[in-house]
């Protein structure tokens, strides 16, 4: 039987991503696997909002649990919408995107990254991995895959969005594929 993991999140993009970075080796589970909400995302951080989730998870369920949390940050717009970048416009994602293109326009420094942290609680402690994605954003809309900001989003390096790669090419050099995998091998020393 493979070890399950508590994954304390609602958005089924995520856990399907995170799914395949973690491979067979796994079960991951979500809140929606336990008809559960999602806590509301109260830090001014990453890190915070990641172990709102973890402990909310662990408290719920007893699981090993992994609260996530991700953001993009800007460099012409002050980093922003960095945590708040699910809700910054208070709009869905194609509505955040289209809004971020037109704070944009006529901007020539499109450097962005796409920050991810990971918590792990187990009822004792904390751990927290990191991974950190380069790139730009684009004048306009690219590709149907993945989800959120990807449609903007060409990692350094690369001529094409992550919507416009497939899963296994965006998750082996994504900021979630990062954080995971420096999880993952934290998890197998410690087992």
């Amino acid at each position: 039987m493979h070890p399950r993991i508590l994954v304390a999140t609602s958005n089924l993009h995520k856990v399907r991503e995170i799914r395949e970075i973690l491979g067979p080796c796994f079960k991951v589970l979500s809140l929606v696997d336990f008809g559960l909400p999602s806590p509301e995302e109260t830090g001014d951080s990453l890190k915070e909002n990641a172990r709102i989730k973890a402990e909310y998870g662990w408290r719920k369920t007893g699981l090993m649990s992994i609260g996530e949390d991700t953001g993009l940050f800007v460099k012409a717009l002050k980093w922003a919408p960095g945590v708040y970048s699910a809700r910054f416009f208070g709009g869905d994602a194609k509505e955040n995107r289209k809004r971020l293109l037109y704070l944009m326009e006529g901007e020539r420094d499109r450097y962005a990254e796409f920050r991810t942290v990971l918590a792990v609680y187990d009822g004792k402690s904390v751990r927290y991995f990191e991974g950190i994605l380069p790139g730009w954003i684009t004048l306009k809309e690219r590709g149907r895959g993945g989800f959120g900001y990807d449609p903007i989003f060409i990692p350094e390096g690369h001529t094409i969005t992550l919507a416009e790669m497939e899963s296994f090419q965006k998750n082996a050099i994504s900021h979630r594929g990062r954080a995971f995998r420096k999880f993952l091998k934290w998890l197998v020393k410690k087992l």
